[in-house]
Formats: C-alpha cells, structure tokens, sequence
C-alpha cells in the first residue's frame, strides 16, 4: 500500500524531533564547554579550499551516473534548470549579505582568490560551496529517488504532471508558519537573547525555506519522495556538523556575524548558532520543491504559462 503525501511528510517530520530532542537533551548538560587550543600560526593550510571536495567527490560520482543512465530524460533537463536558477540567486544573496552573516578570519585556509562583494570582499571559496551545495543536495536526492528509494516515487510521472491543471496555487500553511518562525525569532533577539541587532540570517532562512513552497507546495507535494527527502536531509546535516563543528568554526575557516543571529548558541559546538541547524533543511527543502516543480512541467510537456497558469 503506498503512503499518502501527507502521511509520509508527517513521518519525517516526526524523525527529525525525535533526532532533535534528545540530541539537544544532550547538549544541554554540557555547562563548560572546552576550547581548542592551537599551537602553530597555520594550523590548516588550504583548509577550507580541500574542504570542498565533501560535495565535490558525490557530486562527481552521482553526477556520472545520473547523466549517463538511459531511462532518465525530462529529470536532466529538470536538474539544469533547477542550478541554473539556484546558483545565481545563492550568488547575489551571497554578494550582499555574506558580511552582514559571516566573517572570515583564517585567510590561510582558503586559497587568496577574493570577489568583491557589499562589505568587503569574500574568498572565491563561498561562492563554490553555494554552487557545490546546491547540486550535492539535489544530486543526492535524485538519487534517492530514482534509485535507492525508485519504490516510493511517482511511477507515471509524464501522465501525472499532464493532470494538473496549474502548478502555481497559494498554500496558506507555508505563509502562516513563516510568520510564526519570523514572530519568534525576532521575539527572542529582542527579549531574550541580550544582543543587539536583528535575527536577519534566520528570516532569511525562513524566507527561502517557504517561499518555494507557498507557491508551488500544494501542487508538488504529492510528487515529492519523501524518504529520499529525508535521506538527503540527514546526510547533509551530518556532513554539516562534522564540516563546522569540527573543523570550520575551531579553527576559524568561518565564523557568524552574531548582530545578524537569533541569538541562540550550541555551546558545547564552539558557540554554533542554531541558524546552521535549520540551513539545511532550509536548502533541501526548498531545492526539491522547485526541482519538482520544474519536473511536473517538464514532464507534461506544456508552456511555462500553461503549465503554471492554466489555460
């Protein structure tokens, strides 16, 4: 019997809590947290640059095989679109606010190339990781589910897309809890967290996360595998916690902005906002809506204002 959309969203949902709260039970007993004490002037060379190749080998080996295999057609073309529309946005986002976010203060551990940006300039390595980062995620889910997970995914998708009468419908939903997340984060910057400034990287976050889906979620959901959803979602925060928590943040590859942060920190995790927890489920969230999106109409065959519009 296959599982409802809504049913198996919910089970994910239920996953990551029961992951999130005994993880955060744990954290919690953690009252001094220890420092790592570094004993040379460059204790990472190139650090962050080598870092990389953590989406770049996946992407070179999903990416050989999704391109070569010969039943896959109208997902390719999906794929293309969905970088091509991704990476561009990740770019200028990245160029007027990756100050306003971050700070970067180990200038050994990237390789010296700089583009200029609002606020200074940010190592060329930033702006590899948003274009890497986008294509693992969605490499990895496809793979989930054409692959791994092909059981749970739409079986006539050609014939399923062609019964939709528009892809472009409100969710309400989507918009409520975006207002809910803004409301408290903005709430605990200013009652409770005793920094000054605005919690702008979480709403921005929100933003990304529910923009997507306050269009197109009703249309998509239905499409979406959601155990290769999960899957990604999970290999991406734990490729994320092993990259910041151990490496990135003790010796300096990135830092946060904290003006910029809700104010809410993993101290036992050299003081990780918890901003970088929800990046990820932000990014995988919003990045297979719209790769859904684009593949309900490619796979229909239909005009872009058909295909989202109606007639």
């Amino acid at each position: 019997m296959r599982t409802t959309s809504k049913s198996a969203a919910t089970v994910v949902i239920a996953l990551i809590y029961a992951l999130i709260i005994p993880v955060a039970l744990t954290l919690h007993t953690v009252k001094s947290p220890g420092t790592l004490v570094i004993t040379a002037d460059n204790p990472t060379p190139l650090g962050y640059t080598i870092s990389l190749s953590l989406f770049i080998f996946p992407i070179i080996s999903i990416g050989w095989w999704f391109f070569r295999h010969p039943t896959i057609h109208f997902q390719k073309r999906a794929f293309l679109w969905t970088v091509a529309l991704l990476f561009p946005a990740g770019v200028i986002l990245d160029l007027l606010f990756g100050n306003r976010f971050f700070v970067f203060l180990n200038h050994q551990a990237v390789s010296g190339i700089m583009v200029a940006a609002v606020g200074g300039a940010l190592p060329i390595e930033e702006f590899v990781f948003y274009l890497s980062g986008f294509m693992v995620v969605l490499l990895i889910y496809i793979w989930g589910d054409e692959y791994w997970f092909e059981r749970y995914n739409e079986p006539d998708y050609p014939g399923e897309s062609q019964k939709i009468d528009r892809i472009l419908r409100f969710h309400p939903i989507s918009l409520i809890i975006a207002l809910l997340l803004m409301t408290f984060a903005i709430s605990y910057k200013i009652v409770w967290s005793g920094e000054l400034g605005f919690p702008w990287y979480f709403i921005y976050l929100t933003v990304v996360a529910l923009l997507p889906s306050m269009g197109f979620y009703h249309c998509v959901k239905r499409f979406i595998n959601w155990r290769s959803f999960s899957f990604t979602f999970f290999i991406m925060v734990l490729v994320s916690l092993l990259w910041e928590v151990t490496l990135a943040m003790p010796y300096q590859w990135w830092g946060f902005q904290h003006n910029a942060m809700m104010g809410i920190y993993i101290d036992a995790w050299y003081g990780l906002p918890l901003e970088e927890i929800v990046v990820w489920f932000s990014v995988t969230f919003a990045t297979v809506i719209l790769y859904e999106v684009i593949k309900v109409w490619q796979a229909s065959g239909r005009s872009v204002k058909n295909a989202f519009l109606g007639m």
